[in-house]
């Protein structure tokens, strides 16, 4: 799976020449999504969109308060 930003240059001058490269049209970017089903795209978005406020309008009040319960302690406990 391919990263989620691209790699950039950590010298700053190297990364202010790819900048004037891209503004001047002399690199281009690599597409995030080259490769992938389009279709399969549109669909994983869709139900990701949706799905946590399907799920809590499923879940009881009680069980939400345990779900939270549990993060809140997963959250402060010391390592």
């Amino acid at each position: 799976m391919p990263d989620k930003r691209p790699k950039r240059p950590r010298d700053l001058n190297q990364w202010a020449k790819h900048m004037v490269d891209l503004a001047t049209g002399a690199a281009h970017e690599a597409d995030p999504n080259a490769g992938k089903n389009p279709s399969a795209v549109a669909k994983g978005r869709k139900g990701g969109l949706k799905g946590g406020k399907v799920r809590a309008e499923r879940l009881g009040r009680d069980r939400r308060s345990e779900i939270a319960r549990k993060a809140a302690k997963a959250r402060w406990k010391s390592s």
